[in-house]
Parts: structure tokens; sequence; C-alpha cells
């Protein structure tokens, strides 16, 4: 269930508690609370039945410091500006946090695309390109898949981009197919990411409390969920339960995340696997697990429901899906929480690796990419869990604090005690 409280308050609220820890300019920290620019636009579409239908979209730039813009296209039925802002935001906090070269922005329009034939999506996809092509570029904003946007969605708008200025510009969208630019990869990075870390928390086992092969619960199954699922299912971790917008599935003995896969398919969702009992996403959240994986929506895990989670460690993969109320329970209660602008920054990584290899026109192997994401990744983790020890706090402020300071280091701005 979506929590009607603001996502922007909350997503300020973790900014602001950080920069107090981190010692952050406070002129630095007002320029961080607000995005550089948004853009609004509603736009035409005719559909399929020959009528005409306006949609709203939004890109937000929040912050091009480090470097060009960059951040997903999301289409749902509830996105919003508050969201969008949210995410942008959190996409600078992400890119400082794992050290890349590139600023944070976002962007969405408020559609479900599972009302929408693919001809639909097509014309909606290139009339949103047109209406703020002005906006963005492979040098200035480069958007990449979210939720419910694709590779093939990527495609059509670095065509229509292209088609507007003139000549092929691959850089200016990232998780396009790999036919038409896209980096291999891709589709599993933000899974990938997630497991590096992961594996390095079992394996070092500091203080996760996790002595044998963890019992794994995956909320969402889409792109990511499905990704982290199989590669923790590879590595023989059991996964007891999935779910996805439908509800989810246990099976204490453990599933097979590609039998599930087959099954939603042909279903449409994870209820009603055979050989699992199905059940709520709101009970599956409170499980009694090894790690709990959200990989959905944000807002799901909250002061309501806190008390009542029994994993030991949460791996991130979806955008903010803890409360700043629910964080202070968790790390009260000792679980660790491995935060999103950590665990889920696998997928910006790897975009960021498709936009050197357009840039240059270079097209690099799958092994290439894992080689340059591995270090990347868990590097980032043990400067996070530096700070998080010397700083005696949560991972979250941790890694909001190893970002702020780079950003800091990049914002040439007069310190109120300096002047």
């Amino acid at each position: 269930m979506r929590v009607s409280m603001s996502i922007y308050t909350n997503a300020q609220k973790i900014l602001e508690a950080s920069a107090k820890i981190a010692g952050l300019n406070p002129a630095i920290l007002e320029i961080l609370k607000k995005p550089k620019r948004i853009i609004q636009v509603s736009f035409p579409v005719k559909m399929d039945d020959g009528s005409a239908r306006v949609f709203k979209g939004y890109r937000v730039q929040h912050n091009n410091t480090l470097g060009p813009h960059k951040g997903g296209l999301r289409y749902h039925e509830a996105t919003d500006l508050d969201e969008v802002k949210s995410l942008a935001l959190w996409m600078t906090i992400k890119c400082a946090a794992v050290g890349i070269p590139l600023g944070g922005g976002k962007g969405g329009i408020t559609v479900n695309p599972k009302e929408l034939s693919e001809s639909e999506k097509e014309k909606l996809t290139r009339a949103f390109v047109r209406a703020i092509a002005d906006c963005i570029g492979p040098d200035k904003d480069i958007p990449a898949p979210d939720m419910g946007t694709n590779a093939q969605m990527m495609g059509w708008f670095a065509d229509e981009y292209s088609k507007i200025v003139g000549k092929p510009s691959p850089a200016v969208i990232t998780g396009k197919p790999v036919e038409v630019g896209g980096s291999l990869g891709r589709d599993t990075a933000t899974a990938q990411g997630g497991f590096y870390i992961l594996k390095e928390m079992v394996t070092w086992q500091r203080g996760c409390q996790v002595e044998t092969l963890p019992k794994i619960v995956v909320q969402g199954f889409g792109n990511a969920g499905w990704h982290i699922a199989r590669l923790c299912h590879e590595a023989g971790y059991k996964i007891i339960a999935v779910s996805d917008s439908r509800g989810g599935i246990l099976n204490e003995n453990g599933l097979n995340p590609n039998e599930v896969l087959e099954h939603k398919k042909i279903t449409g969702s994870v209820v009603g696997f055979a050989g699992a009992g199905n059940m709520s996403n709101e009970d599956l959240l409170e499980l009694e697990c090894d790690v709990l994986i959200p990989s959905a929506l944000e807002n799901v895990i909250t002061d309501l429901n806190a008390q009542n989670i029994k994993a030991k460690i949460i791996l991130e993969l979806a955008n903010g899906p803890t409360r700043p109320e629910a964080d202070k329970i968790l790390f009260e209660k000792g679980i660790k929480i491995v935060p999103d602008v950590l665990a889920n920054a696998g997928g910006v990584v790897v975009s960021y690796f498709e936009w050197l290899q357009n840039k240059a026109d270079k097209k690099w192997s799958a092994e290439q990419v894992q080689e340059k994401l591995k270090p990347i990744m868990l590097n980032s983790f043990r400067a996070i869990l530096e700070i998080q020890n010397t700083k005696q706090t949560d991972m979250r402020t941790a890694a909001y604090v190893v970002a702020l300071k780079r950003l800091e280091e990049t914002m040439s701005f007069p310190h109120p005690k300096e002047q």
C-alpha cells in the first residue's frame, strides 16, 4: 500500500539528518534540497481506436555537479511530481556514493502501461521525447529504463531523439537493446550489483548473524526481483518467498525462481504457483528470514510494520522502500539495511558503462562489464562501512555522508564560517 505522506518530504528528512552528521556546508545543503530544474509537459497521443488522449510527463534534473543528469523513466499510474523529485534526489546521492561522474535526474509519465498496446507505448514514448527534447542530450541529461519501461522503449526513445537532432545519438539514453547500442549486462546490473554486496555481507558475517546459507524473501518479482532471486538461487541460497503486485507465495523448503517465472508468464502472477502457499505482500514482509529484499515500490516498510520485520539483513533493490521512522526502529533492532543508494546502484553504474561505450563507439563483453562493476560496488560498500563505523550510525546515513562529502568537494561554495 502506498503511503500518503510526501515521499519528497521523507527524502529531504534523510538528506538533512545526514548533512548534519557529515558537517555539510549549510549553503550546499540548501542547494541540494531543491531540484535544479523541473520540466512538466502535457502531450497528446493518438490511440489505437482513433481517439486522442493527453498524458502528463515529468523530467526533474536535480543536480549536475559531478556530471550530466542521469536517471530512469517511470511509466506508472501513480507517478507524480513529488515522486519524481524524490527519485531525482536519490540519483544524485547514488551516483556520488559510488563515485561515478554523473548527476541526478528522473522522469516519468502518469500512465498504466499495462493498459496500452505496443503501438500505443511506442507513440507515447516518441511523443514524450518530442516534448522534452530540448532539455536532454548525451552531455546534458541521459534517461534510462525504470518501472514500467524496458529496453525496447529506450530504443524508440534514442531513435526519435536521433531524428530530431538529425544524427545518430545512442548516448542520449541507456538501457537500450544491445543491437542498437545497449550494453551487455545492463538487464541484470541492478540485481548483480546488489548480489555482490549481499555475498560480501554473508561471507564476512560482520554482525549479520547469518551462520549458514541464508533464507531469502524477495518482495517484487519484476526485472530486479527476478534476477536477484535467480542469482541467490544459483549461489545455493534458499528463496522461501517471492511476490508481485497481486500477492506473494511461500515455500519454506525453497522456490526455484525459474519455475516461478514460467508460472508468472502463463498466469500473469506468481500467485497460485504449485507447491507454495499464497499470502499478501504485507505478510510476506514480516516473514522470518535472513535476508529481505524489497524490489518493488517505495514506502513499503513503515513505522506500522517495522517492529514486525524479522529479517537480519534488508537489501533495498527498490528505491525508497523504507520510511525514515522505520529506519530508526530497524536500526534499534539491530537489523542491517543496505540502502537503496548503494544496493541498487549497479543499474546506474552499468548505465554509465553503456554511455561510455556509446561515446567512444566501443562494445564491451559481458565479462568486461562485470569485471568493472564488481570493484566499484565492493569498494563503495567498504568505504561506506568505514564511515558507518567511524560515525557509529546506520549504513544509509553513512552512504549519504560519503556522497555529500564528494559533492561538497566539487561544489565550490564558501562555508559561512570562512566568510
